[in-house]
């Protein structure tokens, strides 16, 4: 086996193993006649500190920050509750991305490393069962599921990514990070791991292929 030292590849869950929330945050923006972008651009003013970043590490109650996050956005100029973003998070797992966790498992340890609530049914946020069956499988396939709402730390703090490394045994330098968000792969990238930016997930799984030398893209494509 190839994979450059390789020992273990850590995988973001929204926008990478599953569909992106952006896009039923852009949807409701546009049914609800809000400016595109305005929710991602919410949690990103003062994007340590704001409702968003305080309930992802658990800091503070849904009552909490169905409050706060209402304060937020009517400063901006339209009124949205914490509660009405919940929903949004719901996504869809691509199944190509999870034959290539299949695909790895005999070589690799695989984590998920995810930016999640302390609220619903943790990772894809869904109530509809046999959505949430297929998030439950997905997340079945790593040897551990770190959730910011549990370790009191959120991605792109640098100790999310420490106690992820010290859960998994393993040096920076022998990580390969997949994330869909430039700012949660900065950190990880000055750590030491190999990190790749998924925009589009074929383009990711091929680049995962060079990174691991190994074929990957039959998996994915099924």
């Amino acid at each position: 086996m190839g994979g450059n030292n390789i020992e273990a590849v850590f995988w973001d869950f929204g926008g990478v193993i599953a569909e992106s929330p952006f896009d039923n945050m852009n949807r409701f923006e546009r049914e609800r006649g809000l400016p595109r972008d305005f929710l991602r651009m919410t949690n990103a003013q003062n994007p340590h500190d704001n409702a968003w970043a305080r309930f992802e590490r658990g800091d503070i109650s849904l009552e909490e920050f169905d409050r706060l996050f209402l304060e937020e956005t009517r400063a901006r100029g339209h009124a949205v509750s914490g509660r009405e973003l919940l929903p949004l998070l719901a996504v869809d797992v691509r199944p190509g991305m999870v034959r290539v966790l299949d695909a790895l498992a005999p070589h690799f340890l695989q984590a998920c490393l995810t930016n999640n609530l302390p609220v619903g049914h943790g990772a894809g946020m869904s109530h509809d069962p046999d959505h949430a069956a297929r998030v439950r499988e997905a997340m079945n396939r790593f040897a551990f599921v770190q959730e910011s709402s549990k370790s009191g730390a959120r991605k792109p703090e640098p100790a999310f990514y420490e106690s992820a490394c010290k859960r998994a045994g393993v040096r920076p330098e022998k990580v390969v990070f997949l994330d869909d968000l430039g700012i949660n792969l900065k950190p990880a990238r000055a750590m030491g791991m190999r990190t790749i930016k998924v925009a589009r997930a074929e383009d990711a799984v091929r680049e995962l292929e060079g990174i691991l030398e190994m074929t990957l893209l039959p998996a994915y494509c099924g």
